[in-house]
């Protein structure tokens, strides 16, 4: 009678438990923006999209880069905050004759005293077809001391010139008042996500 008891009654005990724990497995899965038939990628391209126009209208000059780039690192929002240790974090997406190719995460940290946050965006251009390879072919790509950091004056053009054509590697950051002067991207590293 114990064994009708026990057989009786597991039944009900694993039907509850597949309850419970498939109940519980729902929201998981709905809070999982990588499942199948998901639009990240689509909303992370009209995000680049809306970074890349503003960069367009706001500093001068990145239009021009973009055309004679080999690609172009977009990413649309990075958010930097601190209290004593800082980490910033964003995704964008490369695009080579402005198609999307690959999306990347930008991640990064730094020790001092730091306390608040930020946000801004950013982009890479790619000056040659070595730079672009070397970067595509890094599992974890940083920015080193030998990136150029294209900066303006009040307004005006970034002043491309064929020298300016010349660097491996030529970095703008950005943000909702246009051209971010005297920021650094020094130690970012990068590395390619399926969003």
């Amino acid at each position: 009678m114990s064994s009708e008891t026990k057989t009786s009654h597991s039944p009900q005990i694993l039907t509850r438990r597949n309850f419970v724990l498939g109940g519980s497995a729902v929201p998981l899965l709905a809070a999982c923006g990588n499942g199948v038939n998901s639009q990240a990628s689509q909303r992370l391209d009209a995000r680049v999209d809306s970074a890349q126009e503003f960069m367009f209208q706001e500093v001068p000059g990145t239009e021009e880069l973009a055309y004679n780039a080999a690609g172009v690192l977009i990413m649309p929002l990075v958010t930097e905050a601190g209290f004593g240790f800082g980490a910033s974090y964003g995704r964008g997406a490369l695009r080579i004759n402005g198609a999307t190719v690959d999306y990347y995460n930008a991640i990064s940290g730094s020790f001092g005293f730091q306390i608040g946050a930020q946000q801004y965006a950013h982009a890479l251009f790619f000056m040659t077809e070595e730079a672009l390879s070397s970067f595509r072919g890094s599992p974890g790509w940083a920015v080193g001391a030998d990136v150029r950091y294209a900066f303006n004056a009040s307004g005006a053009s970034l002043g491309i010139d064929s020298n300016t054509l010349t660097n491996p590697v030529i970095a703008v950051v950005f943000g909702q008042a246009g051209l971010i002067a005297g920021a650094t991207l020094e130690g970012t590293r990068y590395s390619r996500i399926i969003p």
